[in-house]
Order: structure tokens, then C-alpha cells, then sequence
């Protein structure tokens, strides 16, 4: 085995990082690309130091033609590296990239808990996530957007994703496909530009690293690296905020049913950055849908607001008003039938 740099540090990588144990079974989600191969590779080279037992998922979203043949491929390269493959075919069309990317986590999360793999890899690059940042900072999100691909995150009680590439640029895995003869099976869904992801990837980052900073790609990953601790800290301080203000009082009044109080005073003490945040986790336990920015800034906006101040209803149906010292979330009772 050639050992590389770029085995080097990610080997390094992970140990320093805490991504990975030793002996673990590791199933990598792999798509026939350059990320996903280089990956794997690397995985593979690394398995003597580490006893991991390997295997390989592949999604078929059928989206394309050749999507069989792109299965059949992957199926062929996991029988030459002599790792067991796993394939999960959609069974109906998925119209979106997000309807895509919820049904392969799905599924990736069934073979693995099927077959007793406790982490699932996958290929994000630096790139990716230099990409995410842009997307998301374009779609208005704030530093959680913006940090959005981690190293790792528990996707169940059981599996958690790993990302041991995110210090990787897409360039690096590519030549390292090319130093170790690894045929890359190109998706030509990548280069419809009828998605903005792609057009981020084809034409907005090339333009910036020519026109403005050729380094731009692994300047935005280091970004989303430095959010993300930014980020940890925050929802932690902004969930010892909410234990301190939070009053679980479910109360039956007047056919409405009060989930809770927030100590108006408790909230005013902190910085607004910890207030929206305490107030979009109390939201998150109690909307049918995730909080936006208007929703937490109606709340935000009563913390000093007269007594009797009142919000319209949020989605699901609660309403927050001022009584005193506390903002009350309440929600009208269902009516019995009969």
C-alpha cells in the first residue's frame, strides 16, 4: 500500500478528532464519485491500523438512465475490494433534492441498524462545505445554517454520521482517484444547472477564486469550522437561559390550555443572540413546523412589551401574551366531540 499525505492526515484527522473507535463497523455511503471513492480507499488502507469492519451502501434515487448501471458499478467495486454492498432502490419519485437527501438518510439508517453498524461516512468534502455556507447564506440563514455540514452528528440513539473529509478539497480527492486508478463514475445530474447547488459549484466559486481569492474554497470551510464551535456554545448557553426562565405550568383556563411560562425578567438579563436562541429552542418543543425568524421576534418583542401584549397564533395553534412577569404560551383546547 502506497501511504500518502493524504492518508496522514486523515488518519490523524480522526484520532484527533474522536470521529471514529477502533473495531467499529462502518458503513460508507458511496455513490461512484470521486468523494465517496477516495473515501472508501482511504478507509480501506486505514482498516489494518484501526480493525474496523467495512461495508458499502449505495442509494439509486433512479433519477437517471444510467442509474442501474452506476448501482451495478458500485456493486462491482465493493466485490473487488471484497467488503459486503448493500442497495436501497427509491421506489417512487423523488421530486425534490431535499426529498432525495431525507430518503437516503432514511434508508442509509435502516441497513444500519439492520445490520449493526454503528457509524455511517460519508464523502463531504471542504468544497461541500464551502458550498453549504454559500447556499445557505443566500436562503438567509443564520450562523446554524451557515455551519450546517459537521464532522459528526447522532442521526438516531444508535448510528451517528461521520465526515472525515471535511478538511479535503473536492480537487484533492480527485487527483487522489487519479493516483490510485479509481474509475470514477460521473453523475451527470451534477452538472444540470437548473439546480443552484450546481450553479454554485460551476459557476459562482470559480468566479470567486479568479476574480477575488483563489483560496475562497477552504476560507469559507474554515469559516463553517469556526461557527460550528461558535454555535456549540451558544445553543449550550441559550439551554441553560430557557432551564432558568422556562415554567412548565400546564393549566386549564377558560378552554385554553397554558404549555408553559418564560420569566420575562430571567430573559432580559441575557444578551438578545441567547434570548432568540432559548426562545427558538422553547418553539421547537411546541410548533408543528421549524421556527423562523419572525416567529422567534414575536416573542423576542414581548419580553419588555406592556402587560396583555399578545402575538397572533403560530402554526398548530398557540398563542404567547404578557401576564405579569411571564410571557404565557397557551393553545385553545380542543372541544370534545359528542
Amino acid at each position: 500500500m502506497v501511504w500518502t499525505s493524504l492518508h496522514a492526515n486523515i488518519h490523524r484527522t480522526i484520532r484527533s478528532r474522536g470521529l471514529l473507535q477502533r473495531n467499529q463497523r462502518l458503513l460508507i455511503a458511496v455513490s461512484g464519485g470521486q468523494d465517496s471513492l477516495c473515501l472508501t480507499q482511504l478507509m480501506l488502507d486505514l482498516q489494518p491500523k484501526w480493525g474496523w469492519q467495512l461495508a458499502i451502501a449505495h442509494c439509486d434515487h433512479c433519477w437517471r438512465d444510467d442509474s442501474q448501471a452506476n448501482a451495478n458499478y458500485v456493486e462491482q467495486l465493493a466485490g473487488e475490494w471484497g467488503i459486503p454492498f448493500y442497495l436501497e432502490t427509491a421506489s417512487q419519485s423523488l421530486k425534490s433534492e431535499a426529498a432525495a437527501r431525507e430518503w437516503r438518510y432514511q434508508v442509509l439508517q435502516q441497513i444500519a441498524l439492520s445490520n449493526n453498524y454503528q457509524c455511517i461516512l460519508t464523502g463531504h468534502t471542504a468544497t461541500d462545505r464551502a458550498e453549504t455556507l454559500v447556499y445557505n447564506l443566500m436562503r438567509g440563514s443564520g450562523a446554524d445554517g451557515l455551519q450546517a455540514l459537521t464532522w459528526q452528528r447522532p442521526l438516531n440513539d444508535e448510528i451517528m454520521l461521520v465526515r472525515p473529509l471535511l478538511e479535503v478539497t473536492r480537487s484533492q480527492t480527485g487527483q487522489f482517484c487519479q493516483d490510485f486508478q479509481l474509475q470514477v463514475w460521473e453523475d451527470s445530474t451534477n452538472q444540470d444547472l437548473k439546480y443552484a447547488r450546481n450553479r454554485i459549484r460551476q459557476e459562482l466559486i470559480p468566479y470567486l477564486q479568479e476574480k477575488f481569492n483563489p483560496k475562497v474554497e477552504s476560507n469559507l470551510a474554515r469559516t463553517a469550522e469556526l461557527l460550528q464551535a461558535e454555535v456549540e456554545y451558544l445553543e449550550q448557553a441559550a439551554g441553560e437561559l430557557r432551564e432558568k426562565a422556562e415554567v412548565i405550568d400546564i393549566d386549564y383556563v377558560e378552554n385554553s390550555l397554558t404549555l408553559l411560562r418564560l420569566n420575562r425578567q430571567v430573559l432580559q438579563k441575557a444578551p438578545l443572540a441567547l434570548q432568540r436562541r432559548a426562545i427558538r429552542q422553547v418553539l421547537q418543543k411546541i410548533m408543528l413546523i421549524a421556527p423562523s425568524f419572525e416567529h422567534i421576534e414575536k416573542i423576542v418583542g414581548l419580553i419588555k412589551a406592556p402587560n396583555r401584549s399578545q402575538t397572533d397564533p403560530f402554526p398548530g395553534g398557540t398563542v404567547a401574551f404578557v401576564s405579569g412577569e411571564y410571557i404565557c404560551l397557551q393553545k385553545k383546547k380542543m372541544k370534545d366531540k359528542g
